[in-house]
C-alpha cells in the first residue's frame, strides 16, 4: 500500500516537473535569442533575376500599339540596365518602347539605340508588296493569322531585312524568294531563324 502511495508521488511528481521545463523552455531559447531562419529566394520569379525581366521586356514589347511586321524591335538585359536597338517606321514607337521598359519594376536605366526608318513612299511600296507575296502564300497562312506574325519586314532605301523566327529552314527560304520577287528591290538580306536552331 505504501509502495503505491510513494509510486503515485512520484508519478505526480515527474509530471510536475515535465510541465514546468516545458514552461521554461520558451522563456530561455527567448532570452537565448537564436538567429532568424534564412529566407528563401525565388530567383524565377523576383524582379531582381535577369529572365523575369526578360520576360517582362518582351512581353511589353510585343503589347504596343503601333508594333507591326514593318517593325523589329530587340533588346538586351543586362542586370537592371535595359538596352533596345532595332528598327521602326514610326517614331512614337521608339519613344513607347523606351517609356514601357522604363515602367518595368527592376528596371533602372533604359539605353534607347532604335533606329527611326527614313519617310519614304518608295519603301512603303516594297513594304506592302512584300507583305502581300509572303503572307499571301498558301505556307505562310499559319503565320499571318497570329496576333503579330512572326516574319518582320524591314525596309530601308529599297533594301529588304526579314527578321524572325519560323518553323523551319525551307520556310525561311521561301519567305526568302518570296521577297526577292517584289519588284524594284535593290537587295534582300535573310536573317530569320529557324525555331529549332
Amino acid at each position: 500500500m505504501l509502495n503505491r502511495v510513494a509510486r503515485s508521488k512520484r508519478v505526480k511528481l515527474g509530471i510536475a516537473a515535465t510541465f514546468m521545463l516545458a514552461m521554461a523552455l520558451p522563456s530561455a531559447f527567448a532570452a537565448k535569442k537564436l538567429p532568424p531562419k534564412p529566407q528563401l529566394h525565388h530567383q524565377q520569379n523576383t524582379p531582381h533575376t535577369s529572365v523575369w525581366l526578360q520576360k517582362q521586356v518582351r512581353h511589353q514589347l510585343l503589347m504596343l500599339p503601333y508594333y507591326t511586321v514593318f517593325d523589329n524591335l530587340e533588346y538586351r538585359v543586362s542586370g537592371y540596365r535595359v538596352e533596345l536597338s532595332g528598327q521602326v517606321v514610326n517614331p512614337v514607337l521608339k519613344s513607347d518602347a523606351e517609356a514601357a521598359v522604363k515602367r518595368i519594376e527592376g528596371v533602372q536605366q533604359v539605353i534607347n539605340h532604335i533606329e527611326v526608318l527614313p519617310l519614304s513612299n518608295f519603301d512603303d511600296q516594297i513594304r506592302i508588296a512584300a507583305y502581300r507575296r509572303i503572307y499571301g502564300y498558301p505556307t505562310f497562312e499559319k503565320y499571318a493569322i497570329q496576333a503579330m506574325p512572326p516574319i518582320h519586314i524591314i525596309v530601308k532605301n529599297g533594301h529588304i531585312t526579314l527578321m524572325g523566327v519560323v518553323d523551319s529552314k525551307m520556310d525561311s527560304q521561301i519567305a526568302y524568294m518570296q521577297a526577292r520577287s517584289v519588284p524594284d528591290v535593290f537587295s534582300v538580306t535573310n536573317d530569320l531563324r529557324v525555331v529549332e536552331d
